[in-house]
């Protein structure tokens, strides 16, 4: 089977998109798996699909990882998607996920790059897990955790670990080291499941790097900007009390590259 493919980056968070508005393609774990290697596919931090929704969405987001399976919401993965629709001719951005609904806008569009803003949804308050360390669910669940030099984290051990501690269950956890370069500026680095690496971007762990920063530092701050591996992000919330409304995440989409693969 021929299938035609987009390549997408956020960030330097790279994804494989196709379009299956038609619903013609069922791909299995072993196929996604294939596609996403970066040796031997097209190589990609995860796939996802765009395909129809009921009324009143325009489209769903179907997203898996690296390793095929089914992943939790992908906020650069989501914000790629939405600079895929674009490109398609779908101008209105109202689109379903694992987690539920969102809302996006194409804020800025030229040549192969889009500025996306993403709406993510509310978070119901962080948990403090241990001194300097929280746990956020922004879509995806999220260990925070705020290091005075975030280059010299050993992200290949220190990933891991937390990852599959045994105090997040079989499912575990993405971890995001996450040092405090100036008022309103981090610089998040993030391990993802699924991936089983650190990747360039995270834009789930980046907003929850934002949120616990803005309760860590006892700021408040609710506008934040976002240095990765791959690139800037911005995050923006408002916050009532231990509630965050109105979470939005903007940055940059690139399409890369597109093909077509015999699989």
């Amino acid at each position: 089977m021929k299938l035609p493919f987009c390549k997408y980056h956020g960030a330097g968070n790279d994804f494989i998109i196709i379009d299956n508005l038609s619903g013609q393609y069922e791909l299995t774990s072993f196929q996604i798996s294939a596609l996403c290697h970066r040796r031997f596919g097209i190589g990609a931090d995860g796939l996802m699909l765009l395909e129809r929704a009921d009324a009143p969405w325009n489209y769903s987001m179907a997203f898996f990882n690296l390793d095929g399976t089914s992943g939790t919401m992908c906020g650069n993965g989501g914000r790629c998607l939405v600079a895929f629709a674009n490109h398609l001719g779908i101008n209105k951005h109202s689109f379903t996920a694992v987690d539920g609904a969102h809302q996006a806008y194409v804020i800025e569009n030229k040549d192969n790059y889009s500025r996306v803003k993403l709406q993510l949804n509310n978070v119901d308050g962080i948990k403090p897990y241990q001194k300097d360390y929280y746990i956020v669910d922004t879509g995806s669940m999220h260990l925070v955790c705020f290091v005075p030099d975030v280059k010299a984290v050993d992200i290949a051990t220190e990933g891991p670990y937390w990852r599959h501690h045994k105090d997040f269950g079989k499912k575990g956890i993405n971890v995001n080291f996450v040092e405090i370069l100036d008022t309103g500026c981090l610089f998040v680095r993030t391990f993802e499941r699924g991936v089983e690496d650190e990747t360039w971007a995270c834009g789930t762990g980046s907003t929850a790097a934002a949120i616990a920063a803005s309760v860590h530092t006892g700021t408040g701050l609710n506008h934040w900007h976002i240095q990765t591996k791959g690139g800037n992000l911005e995050v923006s919330f408002q916050k009532n009390d231990n509630a965050f409304t109105e979470v939005f995440l903007t940055g940059g989409a690139v399409r890369v590259f597109e093909g077509v693969m015999e699989i």
